[in-house]
């Protein structure tokens, strides 16, 4: 292949890695905004992968004015995919039906992709006469594109910019790939004026959307959140947005909220005090999850502690709880307390290779929205909890809702079952939440006799008993074991996001 043809290699490695990037963002941005991460990404794919064949398709019909068509094609993805996460933001706000504008997205950006291809074998067989050659290096730098894409978006690109500002990247690079195909073959392209013209312009608006992202989110997320956002940010793990509203404050991952300042206490009273009254001894807790510190203030109102390690994968979130003072006021700045230690790491991970034994494990994740998070809901992560606990121990699981999630609920409590302990289901009305449950287990017996020797806000020895009752629309029967082989609890819990959505 002559040495003209190889800036269209280069081309083609920069659209194949932006093409990975958009269609990641996609899939991103539609599991922030609607769960079901499986879901999204599995219809993003598909469609995407169908839109490369329709373009492939469709590029049959394009025989004339080929560079023309292939700078079209440049400049058409570079500006859809720019703009692609700002679209998808906006439809989820203002449109009835955000699953039309998600797939229109996917199938301009794919069948853009899908066009490019072909026209660029057509455009250098024109001169080469070498379809061997010329196949095989188009396509090898196709797909070494698209690896760079697929890592550097996990790695680099969202945990630094965002989603804003790496898919307006992505659409600056795509316009330069198109300039230098100007810049090379100028007098292949008529008139290069206009279209270099148009380039610079569509170039500028995508530098000045990197440049503003930060003033594009606080808009949209004023949107997206009703109270005014005093803290957004992007950690490798999830997004972090802090609002606030005279004295309430509240904290959402990824866009579910984590609690609220006004009445978070029903939330952790109800999470620590009931498991810790069934306790005789008290001296070693292990939190994980739990990263806001509010679960372990609670833990620190009990002087016989000794010792609390908490698990939490996301140092950023530690941080900005054990500095922020917003956060600092509510958790007493418990995060800080000399009998803390933190461990940033996968809860999973730190089970699998734990040799402690702990009077108490409070298990304070996010709900199971996600292949990752529904692993930490497990029969096998429980048999590990179980086997982390002394004997005479307690183990707590924040359990999502028993009346929006009625199956969801039930499906933890018999997941924990399965593994040989003795569960107790209890719930409470957080106003933040609704109806907010939990489960407690241990190898033992349990009982739901509690007199408190702790200072609380809401539960009191007479209030307990009313914990444990359930109302005949809260409960579910036929629901099976959540198994890492076989993740029943991301359906139930998906079902109802759905109906309640």
């Amino acid at each position: 292949m002559s040495k003209k043809y190889r800036l269209l290699m280069l081309t083609t490695l920069i659209i194949s890695g932006c093409s990975m990037c958009y269609e990641l963002i996609i899939s991103a941005v539609s599991s922030y905004l609607l769960g079901n991460s499986t879901l999204q990404y599995s219809v993003t794919i598909g469609l995407y992968m169908a839109s490369l064949g329709l373009g492939s398709y469709l590029s049959k019909y394009c025989s004339k004015n080929l560079f023309h068509i292939f700078i079209t094609i440049e400049l058409g993805i570079g500006v859809i995919g720019g703009v692609s996460s700002l679209i998808l933001f906006l439809a989820n706000i203002y449109v009835s039906n955000y699953a039309v504008v998600m797939y229109l997205v996917i199938i301009i950006i794919g069948g853009f992709a899908g066009a490019e291809i072909p026209v660029m074998t057509r455009i250098i067989e024109q001169d080469e006469n070498n379809l061997k050659v010329t196949l095989s290096s188009i396509f090898s730098f196709d797909y070494i594109g698209g690896l760079i894409g697929s890592i550097a978006f996990p790695l680099l690109l969202l945990p630094k910019l965002g989603y804003f500002a790496t898919s307006f990247l992505c659409g600056f690079l795509n316009i330069c790939a198109a300039l230098l195909i100007m810049w090379k073959f100028a007098g292949r392209i008529k008139p290069v004026g206009v279209y270099r013209t148009i380039a610079v312009l569509l170039g500028g608006a995508m530098l000045m959307g990197m440049i503003f992202s930060d003033n594009i989110s606080d808009a949209i997320e004023g949107g997206l959140y009703q109270d005014r956002v005093i803290l957004r940010e992007q950690t490798p793990y999830q997004k972090i947005v802090m609002t606030k509203h005279k004295d309430d404050v509240r904290l959402f991952i990824d866009g579910n909220c984590q609690f609220s300042t006004a009445d978070e206490y029903r939330y952790h009273e109800a999470l620590v005090h009931v498991p810790m009254n069934e306790l005789q001894t008290r001296e070693k807790v292990l939190i994980l999850g739990g990263g806001d510190g509010l679960a372990v203030r609670e833990v620190l109102k009990y002087g016989e502690v000794k010792h609390i390690d908490l698990c939490d994968l996301d140092a950023e979130m530690i941080r900005i709880c054990s500095t922020n003072e917003n956060i600092t006021q509510i958790n007493q700045n418990s995060l800080l307390s000399e009998k803390l230690t933190v461990y940033n790491q996968d809860a999973y991970e730190y089970l699998e290779h734990c040799k402690e034994s702990y009077d108490l494990i409070i298990v304070d994740l996010p709900d199971p929205n996600s292949e990752s998070l529904n692993k930490l809901y497990s029969n096998v992560f429980y048999r590990m909890c179980k086997n982390c606990l002394t004997p005479e121990g307690v183990l707590v699981v924040q359990s999502t809702s028993p009346y929006y999630a009625t199956e969801a609920f039930w499906c933890i409590n018999k997941t924990i079952a399965s593994e040989g302990l003795h569960v107790k289901a209890y719930h409470l009305e957080v106003p933040a939440f609704g109806d907010w449950g939990f489960n407690m287990a241990s190898c033992r017996d349990l009982t739901e006799t509690i007199d408190f020797d702790v200072e609380t806000k809401y539960l009191s020895g007479e209030n307990v008993s009313a914990l444990f009752c359930f109302g005949k629309d809260e409960m579910a029967q036929d629901v099976e074991v959540n198994r890492l082989t076989k993740p029943v609890l991301m359906e139930y819990y998906n079902k109802a996001e759905e109906e309640w959505r």
